[in-house]
């Protein structure tokens, strides 16, 4: 429960960081369809530090179950896949890191998927 809580929050803070870099210090630097794939990994990288704190909540409310672990994890793995590709992406421009970003989309639906499953169990 602990985990997950410091976990979405450390991202929360490093999605405004990154937020606030990618507004001020990549403009005029990469081209504009770069700001908006980085936009998108700070973008989700939100939803899901959002995610993680959620999961932290309901851990601490739910019967222990491992429906919880596994989709908080998986919400870390996707958010170092699609947001962390998409930020190598920005400011590498190697495309072949596009094939990276779905697995972590991937990941983020089977975490989201779990808490449904959870939520359906045990509410």
């Amino acid at each position: 429960m602990k985990l997950f809580i410091i976990l979405g929050a450390i991202n929360a803070f490093l999605s405004v960081a990154l937020g606030a870099f990618g507004a001020h210090g990549l403009e005029g630097k990469v081209e504009q369809k770069y700001l908006e794939i980085w936009k998108t990994g700070v973008t989700y990288q939100m939803f899901h530090a959002t995610g993680l704190l959620i999961i932290g909540i309901l851990m601490g409310n739910l019967p222990a179950t491992a429906l919880l672990t596994w989709s908080g994890w998986l919400m870390v793995v996707g958010i170092i896949l699609f947001s962390g590709s998409l930020y190598v992406l920005t400011l590498t421009k190697i495309g072949v890191l596009g094939a990276i970003t779905p697995l972590g989309g991937v990941s983020f639906l089977i975490a989201w998927i779990l808490i449904i499953i959870a939520a359906v169990k045990f509410l």
